[in-house]
């Protein structure tokens, strides 16, 4: 048993490496604990890119050689500084796609009205307006490059928004700007049910060839048997001429009056 034992016993230096790795991850456990997983791993995306949101409404506005673009976008319940980071994030990836001379992007909430006519006053959530090119703009139209606003309460069951509206400086707005990691625009509804749509119409194609792949298999055989049986009758009748294709006795459809 001694000798056993003897054979199993760790070296010193192994178990100097054991303690060292141990200490190490009690250590790095603890800093976590008292910095922060914030502190460590970083904000979470959330804080950094705003939330996911869906497209509302598209609206492309051309005055005086100049093309404007507002976009009408909903997101799930959230705070009034994520729907802002949510908007802005939007504005650069429509500029970056389309180059437009302004665009503007109105943040609504998931449960908020959907009609042009109804969307204004505490029914949007945060607005902000991006003008790439102030000095390009026409007279009358505000020459900051940004301009951001957002209600900073919670939205009600019908989807308007309490609290104070804050109005945010610009250099605050150049801030969040910068810290974005990527430009990702909303998911489009409409494009989505589209691609379900054709991928299950190509299925449906599919499923219709291949029934009338098995028909066809079925009439051959049909027909095979019918050759068969007369076959063996002997010699008969001449077979009939082919009848005329179905519909072909009828007229012909009128051609559309031109009344």
């Amino acid at each position: 048993m001694k000798a056993l034992l003897r054979i199993f016993r760790p070296s010193r230096k192994l178990a100097f490496v054991i303690g060292g790795v141990a200490l190490f991850a009690g250590a790095s456990g603890g800093a976590a604990l008292y910095v922060g997983k914030d502190a460590i791993l970083g904000p979470p995306a959330e804080e950094v890119n705003g939330a996911s949101c869906t497209d509302v409404n598209l609206v492309t506005i051309k005055k005086q050689e100049h093309v404007w673009i507002r976009k009408y976008i909903k997101t799930e319940p959230t705070d009034g500084m994520t729907r802002v980071r949510t908007a802005l994030r939007v504005a650069q990836a429509i500029y970056a796609d389309s180059k437009p001379d302004l665009v503007q992007v109105v943040v609504l909430d998931q449960n908020g009205p959907t009609l042009r006519s109804d969307i204004r006053g505490r029914a949007i959530g945060a607005d902000v307006v991006y003008i790439p090119h102030p000095e390009k703009m026409i007279e009358g139209i505000d020459d900051k490059p940004y301009t951001a606003r957002y209600y900073d309460g919670q939205a009600s069951q019908n989807g308007l928004f309490f609290g104070e509206r804050v109005d945010l400086p610009e250099d605050e707005i150049k801030t969040l700007n910068a810290s974005f990691k990527e430009y990702s625009d909303c998911i489009d509804p409409t494009a989505v049910a589209s691609t379900e749509g054709g991928e299950g119409g190509e299925g449906g194609k599919k499923g219709a060839k291949a029934e009338k792949a098995k028909g066809g298999e079925g009439e051959g055989e049909a027909k095979a048997e019918g050759g068969e049986a007369k076959a063996e009758g002997g010699e008969g009748e001449a077979a009939p001429a082919e009848a005329p294709a179905e519909g072909g006795g009828e007229e012909a459809a009128p051609a559309k009056s031109g009344h």
